[in-house]
Order: C-alpha cells, then sequence, then structure tokens
C-alpha cells in the first residue's frame, strides 16, 4: 500500500504523518509512507488545501486532519493491495517517483 502525505510542512501536516504511522502500526499493516512536500505534484491529485492524505493514489480526504479512526477506516479497505514493508523497502512495482521523499518514523 501506497500512503502519500500531501503538504508543505506545516503543523497539520506532521500531525496527520503522525497519525498515519499509528494507525499503520496499530493495524499491523505495511506501507509505504511519502511525504509529498511539491506543490507541482500535489495539484496533479486535484488538492488545493493542505494536508491531504492520499492512500493508493486516491484522495481520501484534503484541507483538514482526519480522525484515526477514519484512517484506520481507510486503510483496512485498501490494505488488500499490494504492500512493501514499512521500512520503506522497495518492491520494484514501478509505481514509485524518484524525486518523492520516503519518510521513516525512525529517522
Amino acid at each position: 500500500m501506497k500512503i502519500e502525505i500531501l503538504g508543505v510542512g506545516c503543523a497539520k501536516c506532521h500531525k496527520l504523518e503522525e497519525d498515519v504511522w499509528d494507525a499503520v502500526h496499530e493495524l499491523g499493516i505495511e506501507a509505504l509512507i511519502i511525504g509529498v512536500q511539491d506543490i507541482k505534484k500535489i495539484m496533479t491529485y486535484g488538492v488545493m488545501t493542505t494536508p491531504a492524505l492520499v492512500v493508493d493514489g486516491e484522495v481520501m480526504m484534503a484541507g483538514k486532519n482526519p480522525t484515526k479512526d477514519e484512517i484506520k477506516k481507510w486503510l483496512v479497505v485498501n490494505k488488500n493491495i499490494a504492500a512493501v514493508p514499512v521500512s520503506g523497502g522497495c518492491s520494484s512495482c514501478g509505481k514509485c517517483e524518484m524525486d518523492d521523499t520516503v519518510v521513516n518514523k525512525n529517522d
């Protein structure tokens, strides 16, 4: 599962990132979590207000922070999709873009 957190680094963006990591770990699922700060890339999703959360290419919400329960619901629906290790390892699927930054909570 590929999870993208769209935002330019504000407090709400950091809170969303923290809640996403918590939800992933609480559910015990594997995901590639990517922070996207490039405005042009963010706009390709049609997002005009951040933070925004994208799961497997689908914008789940934009302009506000969802609850952790909302995040978990979206992740559970999508968890049957092939995943890569939480460590940020590559599955060689070819879907990643090299200019994205892989966010690793342990860094």
